[in-house]
């Protein structure tokens, strides 16, 4: 199984796009990783928020898949049921004073753990996840998403980091990972 973590920001949405891309790194690798998970067929998503949701119909399409190879279909595409996972969900938005929840100081410790568990290929550590702290640094309910990833998914056999920082104050990251199963 592959697993695809992607951020909730609207940014990625054909809507928010401007004549400058203000997130074209992000972009960038949204899209490799988004065509990596459906190189082999469909994928369904994991996403809480209504614009979790909005990116993930984006991103997946009709069925779970891109209109074309690299493709971007609008939002009224549905999500199939498949064996690739595509996970919605950002860190914190707390890590600067022009963040959108202001700056806390916590932020970064924050998402550093969860960074961590993300680039070692460890959903087992995004499980101690605190909510209450999630809540307090404007993560939910992504943080939540993440947390319940290792009762989805089986043993992280590779991971591949193709995205990490946080522009505006919010912590995004674009990661991959093949599972067992």
């Amino acid at each position: 199984m592959r697993v695809v973590i992607v951020p909730s920001t609207l940014a990625l949405l054909p809507e928010y796009a401007s004549i400058d891309d203000p997130v074209p790194e992000l972009r960038r690798a949204v899209r490799a990783a988004v065509d990596w998970l459906v190189a082999d067929g469909p994928a369904t998503a994991l996403a809480v928020s209504p614009g979790a949701r909005r990116i993930a119909a984006h991103l997946l399409g009709p069925g779970g898949r891109p209109a074309t190879p690299g493709g971007w279909p609008d939002e009224t595409g549905s999500v199939g049921t498949t064996a690739g996972l595509l996970v919605v969900a950002n860190g914190s938005a707390t890590r600067t004073e022009k963040a959108p929840g202001h700056f806390d100081d916590r932020a970064a410790a924050f998402d550093a753990a969860i960074g961590k568990a993300l680039a070692d290929g460890d959903p087992a550590g995004l499980a101690g996840i605190d909510l209450a702290v999630a809540d307090e640094l404007w993560a939910l309910p992504d943080a939540d998403v993440l947390r319940t990833l290792p009762e989805r998914i089986g043993p992280v056999t590779d991971s591949q980091v193709d995205y990490d920082d946080a522009p505006y104050g919010v912590q995004y990251w674009v990661v991959r990972w093949q599972c067992a199963s």
